[in-house]
């Protein structure tokens, strides 16, 4: 018997890779800046022909406890694609917190934002955030420990963490005035 001889064609040809084969090295994970907190879940529901559709939005807080904090919003077809879309949200809209001796704020401030207003007042060390809901999570993130607050208007949670933010970031140390005005921080006191 004779043995054939089978051509083939150049597309039956697998590519040949001639890298050496190397083992795959575990990719190294990167401690995260900041610590996040969840503050809201929404669920929505569109009712179609074909049967109710849900979606679901995600409010998230992001800081380093050290006078960095950010706040996003994410939404999704999964409660897990909504956190995370707001955590990246978040990161991208961090901002600077002034801080007294690293633990309270300089002065009184309102922060709105739609119906809800939110009042931070600073306070003697050991106090601790006297503050509840979304305004607790905010404070606590940004690094703040003794504070007072009162929610004087709506209490939808979105926007109390929204004019929490607001109200920080109104906040100005003497230093930071004095430089503005051209002034001795003793002139401004």
């Amino acid at each position: 018997m004779e043995e054939k001889k089978v051509e083939t064609s150049s597309m039956d040809k697998k590519p040949q890779n001639n890298r050496p084969r190397t083992k795959r090295q575990p990719r190294e994970r990167q401690p995260k800046l900041y610590e996040e907190e969840v503050i809201n879940i929404g669920r929505v529901t569109k009712v179609t022909k074909g049967g109710r559709h849900f979606r679901f939005s995600a409010t998230v807080v992001v800081g380093d406890r050290k006078g960095k904090v950010g706040l996003g919003t994410g939404k999704a077809n999964e409660v897990p694609d909504a956190i995370k879309k707001a955590v990246s949200a978040a990161t991208k809209n961090v901002t600077n917190i002034s801080l007294i001796q690293e633990r309270t704020i300089p002065h009184e401030a309102i922060g709105v934002r739609g119906a809800s207003k939110v009042l931070l007042k600073p306070a003697a060390e050991g106090t601790g955030v006297k503050a509840g809901g979304p305004v607790r999570a905010v404070l606590e993130l940004a690094g703040v420990k003794d504070i007072l607050s009162k929610s004087l208007g709506s209490n939808t949670k979105i926007n109390m963490a929204y004019a929490t933010l607001e109200a920080l970031k109104s906040q100005r140390t003497a230093e930071e005035i004095a430089a503005l005005r051209g002034k001795k921080v003793e002139e401004i006191i």
